[in-house]
């Protein structure tokens, strides 16, 4: 409780520009929640619910798969937050409600996984469900206010440094603590544990606490929010305020243009982050141990690929490196489809990650460097970026989903995300970027 109080605590801050400090404690809250992202989005929960519900599901009149039930879980966590977004971002700008929004999400999300602990069965798949649709909503609900601090926390020249360090810093904590997890998991007789899903449930737990305790350092070292209520003219106001950012990206072609880009590969990459665990343990047997060897892979490719493709970026502009990881990430679609051992998937989970790190954090600063001269209403700025990001997970999901409720194959469903790239890669040849820093142009 102590724990939460302090989360709500006001501290008075101004924010130092390339300052060490600032950037690390912005960067560990990537630490903190990639935890998420890594433990129940990818890792561990999408086996572990594929192992503790049935096969086959009924809702609202209808059949569908467990997985195709995961699949639309996600899609509809996603959907709802990209709904709350803009009128919390017009808020968060105009009320200085920034910081305070991104504590509620966390706190949220964190309770939300700690939850996962009572999903011990199929009489626990609702609870399980409806616990990892808010902890899916606690942690992409607060990118958006996260994600918009880097514009002030660094120059533009450091936009990709920066970003890549963001993610760096996820990839390693994330994966520490799921050696933690997986120690308990392998070696439960060690705890004194007899039960077989209960390794696993305290892994959620120990995810929630993880993430509301290390975002605490974020939380110390930027800004806080005024704690002051949400007032009707905050909200009429914020609401003015997202229309006005909403009428000016209208303007903006080579803005508008990226963020149709992104959504579509944006689409691929996370329905691939969300489902390769389940793809996995559907196609291919295998358990949670051999899923966790390749998300290792994955994590630890995808720290060097953050850095590398900031390289790449200086050589060759943030626009053709984005087009150089999406060719790669066409690639990946068709050898996944065509793989049946596990030596292959691990071939192929490695170039995943190798792209995964880099077409994120690039997509981040890019996108950083494209509303730079917009400091007043970044949050806005970032909902759309975040809106954008968010429904491209609820639309590459729900087609996953579709396809192979469908075809009842998944490796339909994973060709069909090759489209994704295709057309990720068509607009972004054509955009254009003619400020001054020209240097993201190819």
């Amino acid at each position: 409780m102590s724990i939460l109080i302090s989360i709500m605590i006001a501290k008075t801050q101004t924010i130092k520009v390339n300052d060490k400090k600032t950037i690390n404690g912005w960067a560990l809250y990537d630490w903190a929640n990639s935890a998420y992202f890594l433990v129940i989005s990818t890792a561990i929960f999408p086996a572990y619910f594929l192992s503790n519900t049935p096969e086959t599901v009924g809702i609202f009149g209808m059949e569908m798969s467990n997985s195709s039930l995961y699949s639309y879980a996600v899609s509809f966590s996603y959907l709802l937050i990209a709904c709350l977004s803009p009128l919390l971002s017009g808020i968060a700008d105009y009320g200085d409600k920034r910081m305070y929004f991104l504590k509620i999400f966390t706190v949220v999300g964190s309770i939300a996984c700690m939850a996962l602990y009572f999903f011990a069965g199929v009489g626990q798949m609702w609870l399980g469900v409806t616990a990892f649709i808010l902890a899916t909503i606690g942690c992409a609900g607060g990118l958006v206010f996260y994600d918009a601090y880097l514009p002030e926390i660094a120059s533009e020249d450091r936009f990709d440094q920066v970003s890549a360090r963001g993610y760096a810093f996820g990839y390693i904590g994330s994966v520490l603590l799921l050696l933690m997890i997986l120690f308990i998991a392998l070696k439960p007789e060690v705890f004194g544990i007899t039960s077989t899903t209960l390794p696993y449930r305290i892994g959620f737990v120990m995810v929630g606490l993880w993430w509301v305790g290390f975002a605490q350092i974020t939380f110390s070292r930027l800004p806080s929010s005024e704690l002051g209520k949400i007032t009707k003219k905050m909200i009429s106001k914020g609401i003015i305020e997202i229309k006005t950012v909403f009428h000016e990206i209208q303007k903006k072609t080579e803005l508008k243009k990226f963020l149709i880009a992104s959504f579509f590969y944006n689409a691929g990459v996370q329905t691939v982050i969300y489902l390769a665990s389940a793809f996995g343990t559907k196609e291919l047997n295998f358990t949670t141990p051999d899923l966790i060897t390749v998300i290792l892979i994955l994590q630890f490719l995808a720290m060097i690929g953050a850095y590398l493709f900031a390289q790449v970026s200086k050589r060759i502009g943030n626009k053709m490196a984005l087009i150089l990881m999406n060719g790669i990430w066409i690639t990946i679609c068709f050898a996944a489809y065509f793989v049946y051992s596990h030596f292959a998937f691990y071939i192929v989970a490695a170039f995943v990650g190798l792209v995964m790190g880099g077409i994120q954090s690039l997509s981040r600063s890019t996108y950083s460097k494209l509303v730079d001269e917009n400091k007043g209403d970044l949050t806005s700025y970032f909902s759309f970026y975040d809106i954008v990001f968010k429904l491209s997970v609820v639309f590459g999901t729900f087609t996953f989903g579709l396809i192979e409720q469908i075809t009842s194959n998944m490796r339909y469903s994973v060709l069909g995300l090759a489209i994704f790239f295709v057309i990720g890669i068509i607009v972004l040849s054509t955009v254009k970027i003619n400020f001054k820093a020209a240097r993201v142009e190819a």
